[in-house]
């Protein structure tokens, strides 16, 4: 079977393409700009094609032949679609690494879609959110009458291009979280909480994070919050926080935001992957008052995305799920977090 990486030029379709690599498969490598794609394609000797998801002529020509595609090509609220869309024209089977919760709303919708086409839709097979969401689905099969889920994560390390803009159009929204089994629009910081995460507590700030709408599918919990722990926003106050969200909403700090990004953020090197962690944890409660939590301690972000969609793209292509839009831990289980490289899971505990 033939699969590829869409956005191989970008950082993480790098990453991805380079794992592949080192394990011996052959992805197409794809994206928008002829000279970027073969800039990476080349030296590495692997095939490529090149693209325009504004063109649906030009995309069904480069699905062409492809069982799996793993999008990489941010910011997804303007490729995700057109990709979609593809692939479910294709019969492919469609993975990507977003983080942001409209995008997910959007793809969960094509469930049906999905199913008569034959095509499995998984959108979130990096670090946003394969951890998390595996987490929750365990602490919820400990606890099926739990009403409340809360999910928090701390990481070191750098940050790409790619996810800093993502950022910057989540800011403009302000924060979310799920109520009453409606994603909901809350104030940016609007919980604050201490967490017990394996190395020590912590206090986190909520922010709005993709499992507010995948947790919910992948474990029926009706109200869901999403925390991290930033040490900035930690200290931010409410009121300076409403005057950032409204200077995000502009156009003008937007369009220059996204444009300096693109000239500055590289992402972080090798060396600093490697020192780099990441901890998840996640709590279930029920309205008598039980709870039950877990957690995880990873390697870098990055390099968990990597391996996620790597292992996600084999089982796609050797033994998929039934058709339709999934969440990773609905895919393949929740222990499929356990199988990545340098995952350890605390397992879930009562209280």
């Amino acid at each position: 079977m033939t699969w590829m990486i869409y956005g191989a030029n970008g950082y993480t379709g790098r990453l991805v393409a380079d794992l592949a690599i080192d394990r011996g498969e052959r992805p197409v490598l794809a994206g928008r700009d002829p000279a970027k794609v073969a800039a990476v394609a080349t030296p590495r000797g692997l095939p490529h094609r090149t693209f325009d998801l504004a063109d649906p002529a030009a995309v069904d020509a480069g699905l062409r032949g492809i069982d799996v595609v793993a999008h990489c090509a941010g910011p997804f609220s303007a490729t995700s679609a057109p990709m979609v869309e593809g692939c479910l024209r294709a019969g492919a089977h469609y993975l990507d690494i977003t983080g942001e919760i409209d995008v997910f709303e959007a793809v969960f919708a094509r469930h049906e879609q999905a199913r008569s086409a034959g095509s499995v839709l998984l959108p979130g097979a990096g670090f946003d959110v394969v951890p998390t969401d595996c987490l929750a689905a365990m602490v919820a099969a400990e606890l099926p009458t739990a009403t409340h889920l809360d999910l928090a994560f701390q990481a070191s390390g750098g940050i790409s291009g790619g996810t800093v803009k993502s950022a910057l159009e989540g800011a403009a929204i302000g924060g979310r979280a799920r109520i009453d089994g409606e994603v909901r629009t809350v104030p940016l910081a609007w919980r604050r909480r201490e967490v017990p995460f394996p190395s020590g507590p912590r206090r986190v700030t909520s922010l709005p994070w993709g499992d507010v709408s995948t947790a919910y599918r992948s474990t029926g919990i009706p109200n869901i919050t999403t925390f991290a722990h930033l040490p900035g926003l930690d200290r931010a106050g409410q009121r300076s926080l409403g005057l950032s969200q409204a200077l995000m909403r502009t156009r003008v700090v937007q369009r220059l935001g996204q444009a300096a990004i693109g000239l500055v953020v590289r992402g972080p090197g090798k060396a600093t992957r490697s020192r780099s962690w990441v901890e998840v944890y996640a709590e279930a409660t029920d309205d008598a008052g039980r709870s039950v939590s877990a957690a995880l301690i990873g390697p870098d972000t990055y390099e968990l995305t990597a391996d996620a969609v790597l292992r996600a793209v084999h089982v796609l292509q050797s033994g998929p799920p039934e058709p339709g839009a999934h969440t990773p831990s609905t895919a393949f289980g929740a222990d499929f977090v356990r199988r990545l490289h340098g995952v350890r899971v605390i397992e879930p505990a009562r209280r």
